[in-house]
């Protein structure tokens, strides 16, 4: 029989999730993976991935490379950094991977977005680029409109 959590232990949950995101934006650059961020909160891997699916929608790790993509996007308009550098910087492993995804959130690849941006943002507070500049997730971007027939 399974019994449906109670109110309680769903705000447990949440306390735990939160804890995760919060470890995601200060550690982004570490070596993260779902079941030592689990472990963290005494959690199973599964479980911790369907909460956070849940309550934030998208999985940890696709939170975790947001981050990682925000975090690349910074460096790269600085362009005192290869996008080599900044790959290892952000905490990925791979060049191969970490391009892919950020041409997926950025709808470019690192290099053109470093050519495209060392000189844009001259004079615009870090702030302000910090919000302009955000790759959209997929949850976030606009809706097609739907066709009328």
């Amino acid at each position: 029989m399974t019994s449906k959590p109670t109110e309680a232990q769903q705000l447990r949950d949440l306390v735990r999730l939160r804890r995760v995101r919060d470890r995601i934006d200060r550690e982004y650059a570490q070596p993260l993976d779902v079941e030592a961020l689990a472990r963290g909160v005494h959690m199973s891997a599964g479980h911790l991935s369907r909460q956070f699916r849940l309550a934030y929608g998208e999985s940890p790790y696709s939170y975790l490379m947001t981050r990682r993509i925000e975090r690349a996007m910074a460096l790269l308009r600085r362009g005192d950094l290869s996008v080599t550098d900044v790959c290892f910087e952000v905490g990925c492993a791979s060049l191969g991977t970490f391009s892919t995804r950020f041409a997926e959130l950025v709808g470019m690849s690192p290099s053109a977005y470093r050519r495209q941006e060392t000189h844009a943002g001259a004079g615009i507070p870090s702030c302000v680029a910090k919000q302009v500049t955000r790759p959209i997730r997929n949850r976030e971007a606009p809706a097609s409109e739907p066709e009328l027939n």
